[in-house]
């Protein structure tokens, strides 16, 4: 008999989005959840990058709630946040021989009613924490751990923010999707300079979430409602090209949620060929899904048994590796390769043609601006397509996609079209 590792309940996920069985670093050398103990629950810290995995359990004075936030730090230290009424406490747990060490790390006050404060996912290089503090008009980002003394406020952004993803190797310039007049459109946070600017914006009168996005290469996995008024759909993009945004139908999966969970890394210039690790959850259970955006199709395989559900990493390899926990094994790593993949999977669903609907382009702002909206290159000719698989949509108006600051701009303007990949220019990366 399978027993499947139990995820306990948390409010750290956005809306719709099933929750992770497990939080890994950065880097893929630990990985931390709430293991639990009979009717209890506590801190559990995985170590990754050793021959084998193995597990290390961090029981403190007194078992953790089920809502405790737990994130493993890049020293093997483990993280754990314990809400309380609106006292949100700090500390960093430790093996220490038989016992665990805690480190108190201080508190953040969220006296506001209806103010959220959740972990921010494992910072480049994990020598660092963040959380972010959503309010019903504003929200901050917390450095929690690596600071000086305590918990550090770091900016102040308008309107309610959501997600939280890392766009460089440094851990400096963070993306939110900011809720704020009706609309959620995703922002860039200058960590250093607690400045905030636009990042993407596909049409005006669309909710527009970035999911993923793999520093090496540029590419972003984004969630719009642009291409379908009031469908969540997933696109693809990259950042700092002239490439419009791209919905691939293959991605679309009727009566099944579709969560990116894994880019992988060190396809530098080559975002085309990244695989991306996808958790698709259906009226028949949850299984994994990888995609390339070159490709255009879904490979489906079954989850290994005891899979922390949404955990996993890349290598820069192609190897996807999986985190579970049986009976007979409680700490396991299923490895994935992308021959495994090719040789095993079956294609997308039938019926479906992998095509995709285009909306908008890629920019590139002036030197020294933070945010706002940018002209891009002329776009190279594009190769003759087929025709759209029947019912879907057609290519959306001009888009507006604001990369990060210190990134260079093209001059030049064009009209939104498509552009085959492999052949239309590709803008420089985020570099700080």
């Amino acid at each position: 008999m399978t027993v499947c590792a139990i995820e306990p309940p948390s409010a750290s996920g956005a809306v719709g989005v099933p929750e992770a069985g497990c939080v890994i670093t950065a880097d893929g050398s630990y990985a931390a959840r709430l293991a639990p103990a009979g009717d209890c629950w506590f801190a559990e810290r995985w170590t990754l990058d050793g021959p084998e995995p193995y597990a290390v359990p961090l029981p403190g004075n007194q078992p953790e709630e089920p809502g405790t936030g737990v994130q493993p730090m890049g020293d093997g230290r483990v993280l754990v946040h314990r809400p309380s009424a609106s006292r949100h406490l700090f500390s960093l747990l430790y093996p220490t021989g038989p016992g665990t060490g805690e480190l108190p790390l201080g508190t953040v006050e969220c006296p506001e009613p209806g103010t959220r404060l959740v972990l921010l996912p494992p910072a480049p290089g994990g020598a660092r924490a963040y959380a972010l503090a959503s309010g019903p008009r504003s929200s901050s980002v917390w450095l929690v751990a690596g600071g000086a003394s305590g918990p550090e406020r770091l900016a102040e952004v308008p309107g309610r923010c959501s997600g939280g993803v890392w766009l460089d190797g440094t851990g400096r310039l963070l993306a939110l999707d900011r809720e704020l007049g009706g609309r959620t459109k995703t922002v860039t946070v200058d960590l250093e300079r607690a400045v905030v600017s636009p990042l993407l914006q596909i049409a005006d009168d669309s909710d527009d979430r970035l999911v993923l996005a793999d520093p090496d290469s540029g590419l972003l996995l984004i969630s719009s409602d642009a291409p379908s008024p009031g469908q969540e759909r997933l696109g693809w993009g990259v950042l700092g090209s002239t490439l419009p945004v791209r919905f691939p139908e293959c991605l679309r999966l009727p009566d099944c949620v579709v969560t990116p969970f894994a880019i992988q890394p060190g396809q530098v210039l080559t975002p085309e060929n990244c695989a991306v690790g996808l958790r698709v959850d259906g009226a028949f259970g949850t299984w994994v899904g990888t995609w390339r955006p070159a490709e255009r199709r879904v490979r489906h395989l079954p989850a290994p048994e005891g899979w922390l559900a949404g955990a996993g990493v890349w290598t820069p390899e192609g190897v996807l590796r999986l985190p579970y926990a049986t009976r007979a094994t409680p700490c396991g790593v299923s490895h994935l390769t992308a021959a495994t993949a090719r040789g095993n999977a079956e294609a997308a669903e039938p019926g479906r043609t992998g095509g995709e609907v285009e909306w908008g382009r890629t920019g590139v702002p002036e030197p020294g601006r933070t945010g706002g909206a940018a002209s891009a290159r002329p776009a190279a000719p594009s190769e003759p397509r087929p025709p759209a698989p029947p019912g879907s949509e057609a290519p959306a108006p001009s888009a507006t996609w604001t990369p990060a600051p210190s990134v260079t701009r093209s001059a030049g303007s064009a009209p939104a079209r498509p552009v085959p990949l492999q052949q239309a220019p590709l803008g420089r990366l985020v570099t700080n």
